[in-house]
């Protein structure tokens, strides 16, 4: 279904036994996502926050963009002393938008939540991760980006959210003025109830400088490893479509900065070091769903996370990760797709003109989602 200002958000689908999930990484029990907006005039930017259960999860990170900014990810470092994080922050706003992180460390502060460095319960320093995409001025206003205020009504919007709840897709929070190779990105989710029971889901922000359309006939990329065949759009489509997205690309000038960011949780009981390998495959699924990749104005980062919930199967020892490392890059593919399918209408605007997916192929986009 569709939401206002170009949002939508996944249906639910069924896992083992008949489960209920709503297919977004609030599946992993405990995760909550927030999402908050920049307001005003020539505004088009936002943050996003995936807060952690009581008792917070471990944390890793892998950066693979010759572009990134980040926040706090040294911490993550398994050779260093933080072992446990309460959230991640997703953020427009270039480095500026990392100012967003102060805010969610102020409301975490509050509660009494972080890495306890005195006598006092109210002794602690939140340890919160963040990374940011380029969106600078893509509304018209350079100066109009994310600050401590948004960071903290994108935080308090995630603890209002209640376990297991829907997650906003499409232009908002983080994704609200996100582009993907001339097309208007977004945020996007996906998750997976494993055979050992374990969930693990995605959540991706794309803004990247590759495409995640094949131009040769309009397939998103990611598509391709769908579970069923990928569905052609018919040439006379694809062929306006074309004509369209190059109208649209000489009214454009290219973004000098882009970023794909994603954050992949597991309810699995994993080490710091587990969790930086799931960080790392993660990236395999960006690089199957966007092209190129990994460029040096690229800022590609990925955040793993795990909430300890369930022991990974005791066969066949080392190996069980696998089916971890393999499910976060299906779905960390899965949730890109989702992203730029999500937002019914296109940006145009002093930042550029940047078309959607569903304005140039149409509203029906339900064959890809499987």
């Amino acid at each position: 279904m569709t939401d206002p200002e170009g949002t939508s958000r996944p249906g639910g689908t069924s896992g083992p036994g008949g489960t209920s999930r709503q297919d977004a990484i609030t599946d992993v029990s405990g995760l909550r996502v927030g999402h908050a907006r920049v307001a005003g005039p020539g505004a088009l930017s936002g943050t996003t926050v995936v807060l952690a259960p009581a008792g917070g999860m471990v944390a890793a990170v892998d950066v693979r963009g010759g572009g990134p900014g980040t926040r706090e990810t040294d911490a993550l470092d398994p050779r260093n002393v933080v072992q446990r994080i309460d959230a991640v922050v997703l953020t427009g706003g270039s480095a500026y938008g990392l100012d967003s992180a102060a805010g969610v460390m102020a409301w975490l502060e509050e509660r009494h939540r972080g890495v306890r460095v005195g006598p006092d319960p109210a002794h602690v320093v939140p340890v919160v991760p963040a990374a940011c995409v380029f969106d600078l001025g893509r509304g018209g206003d350079f100066a109009a980006r994310p600050d401590a205020a948004t960071g903290r009504a994108a935080v308090e919007a995630a603890d209002a959210s209640g376990d297991h709840a829907r997650v906003e897709t499409g232009a908002v929070g983080a994704g609200t003025g996100v582009v993907v190779g001339g097309l208007r990105g977004g945020v996007g989710t996906a998750s997976a109830v494993l055979e050992s029971g374990i969930t693990v889901g995605a959540l991706v922000v794309v803004n990247a400088v590759g495409a995640a359309v094949d131009p040769t006939n309009g397939v998103p990329y990611g598509a391709y490893f769908a579970a069923g065949p990928p569905v052609f759009p018919e040439t006379s489509v694809h062929e306006a479509a074309g004509r369209r997205l190059a109208e649209a690309r000489k009214a454009s000038a290219p973004p000098p900065l882009n970023t794909t960011l994603a954050v992949v949780a597991t309810d699995a009981v994993l080490t710091r070091a587990q969790a930086r390998k799931v960080a790392g495959t993660a990236h395999d699924g960006i690089a199957r769903a966007v092209r190129p990749v990994h460029l040096m104005n690229d800022g590609d980062t990925v955040f793993a996370v795990a909430t300890g919930a369930r022991e990974l199967p005791e066969a066949p020892g080392p190996l069980a990760l696998n089916e971890i490392l393999a499910a976060g890059a299906d779905l960390v593919t899965r949730a890109i797709v989702r992203a730029v399918l999500a937002a019914p209408g296109g940006l145009r605007g002093p930042g550029g003109d940047f078309p959607s997916y569903r304005e140039l192929y149409g509203p029906d986009t339900d064959a890809y989602f499987r």
